[in-house]
């Protein structure tokens, strides 16, 4: 049974807006000194472009998938198409399954780094850092409950004030360059040791991290215009666009604070760069639009993941109550409050550097890796005549982006099989739920 469609109103500017904002949270201001610290030659730079390489590779995916099949729910009904009768029903529900563990945490990661990164500005001891990053979530909340054009309208004005607050870095950056960010390795140094892609792993699970958010689009498949076009144009503007944003912030930073001082100033990187430029003054602003920036991005992450659950309610693949729609402003308002209200509890148990690598570790398999496995189902099933979009060099960027994840997977360690148990469990969830009809 198709999935049924919420209003066609998010324009391409609009979808492209709430990707954008999706991908530039708390993540590349929190993590940029980690980065850095897993480098111990300033080569720190390669793993932001070899975060960018997967998520552009990785785009060609959702692209094609979102293209043809552009309904509420993304990777859920993706995984539900491609799998067949019986074994997509299991994928799709174990996705939604992960999906209402996962999501939360990426929804406590950012309302945990924007208290911490509050406290740049006024001391916050544990416990109200804890009760600002609930409150954060709470006000997103009351943000997107309305209707979705209003949303639409809001996810602009969010991603202009990311975009001139990115802009603003990068020109003070280039503009008081002290020294240059090393590309190149030098003396005994080289791209072919262990060492160097050790730290290039390491370092892309926290840079892959904040590129996450560029198929946002596709969870609100069944909202944009013209999805066929829009949605596969809205990825990619956002991949390029986030990629040279990211690497000019990097390099423009960098070439202000020695990358040897960078793990000094930890959590306030960015502030304290600003603050060696033009003063506290001007740190405190750039804080308060980073922390601005936290804020809008936890507003995409919200709005996309809310609509999984739905989608898959509406099915009759996961809990009914999830398929509810608000009776006047048409948005999936029981989803949406489910997973704030996890985001609530989880933000107040568990700290930042516990959930980003989590994250990633249970969405490896059953999302990336298993979508990227059903493109090749779906290709063989029906051919590629009638795809909107086709992915460039076909199958190359699908063997490349199963070789980047499990490379990924392999150095998240135990949490690879944290995300291993959750979807165990899923499994058994899944047949307790769905008994075997005789």
């Amino acid at each position: 049974m198709p999935t049924p469609q919420t209003n066609r109103k998010l324009s391409l500017l609009q979808a492209t807006a709430i990707n954008m904002i999706d991908m530039v949270g708390i993540g590349p201001f929190v993590v940029m000194p980690l980065v850095v610290g897993y480098f111990d030659n300033g080569l720190f730079i390669w793993a932001w472009i070899f975060g960018a390489v997967t998520a552009l590779i990785d785009g060609m995916i959702w692209s094609e998938l979102g293209a043809k099949y552009p309904q509420a729910g993304g990777t859920y009904n993706f995984h539900r198409i491609a799998y067949g009768e019986k074994g997509g029903k299991l994928m799709s529900f174990l996705f939604v399954w992960q999906t209402s563990i996962q999501a939360p945490l990426v929804v406590a990661s950012a309302s945990i780094g924007f208290a911490q990164y509050l406290t740049y500005i006024t001391d916050l001891n544990l416990w109200q850092q804890k009760l600002v990053s609930g409150a954060l979530v709470l006000f997103v909340l009351f943000l997107l409950y309305r209707k979705i054009e209003t949303v639409g309208k809001i996810s602009l004005v969010l991603g202009s004030i990311v975009l001139l607050t990115i802009i603003w870095i990068i020109f003070s950056g280039l503009t008081h360059q002290q020294h240059s960010v090393p590309l190149i390795p030098k003396g005994t140094d080289s791209f072919f040791s262990f060492a160097f892609w050790a730290a290039v792993a390491n370092g892309s699970l926290k840079t892959v991290y904040s590129y996450l958010g560029y198929y946002n689009v596709c969870h609100l498949g069944g909202e944009i215009k013209k999805p066929e076009t829009n949605i596969p144009r809205s990825i990619f503007i956002s991949i390029f666009g986030i990629a040279i944003l990211y690497l000019l912030m990097n390099i423009s930073v960098m070439g202000v604070i020695p990358w040897q001082e960078a793990g000094k100033m930890d959590k306030y990187l960015v502030s304290g760069f600003m603050e060696n430029i033009y003063g506290y003054k001007a740190a405190v602003i750039v804080t308060v639009l980073i922390l601005f920036i936290a804020m809008s991005s936890l507003f995409a992450v919200v709005l996309g993941y809310s609509r999984v659950p739905y989608a898959a309610a509406v099915d009759g693949n996961f809990f009914k109550v999830f398929g509810k729609l608000h009776p006047t402003k048409e948005f999936p308002h029981i989803s949406l409050l489910v997973l704030c209200g996890l985001g609530f509890i989880f933000s107040l148990l568990f700290k930042l550097s516990e959930v980003i690598t989590a994250i990633l570790a249970m969405r490896i398999v059953v999302q990336f890796m298993a979508q990227t496995a059903g493109v090749v189902l779906l290709r063989k099933r029906n051919g590629t005549r009638t795809l909107p979009f086709k992915m460039l060099l076909y199958p190359i960027p699908v063997i490349l982006n199963l070789i980047i994840w499990a490379f990924l997977l392999y150095h998240t360690g135990w949490y690879a099989v944290w995300g291993a148990a959750i979807a165990i469990i899923g499994v058994f969830v899944y047949y307790l739920s769905h008994p075997v009809k005789k």
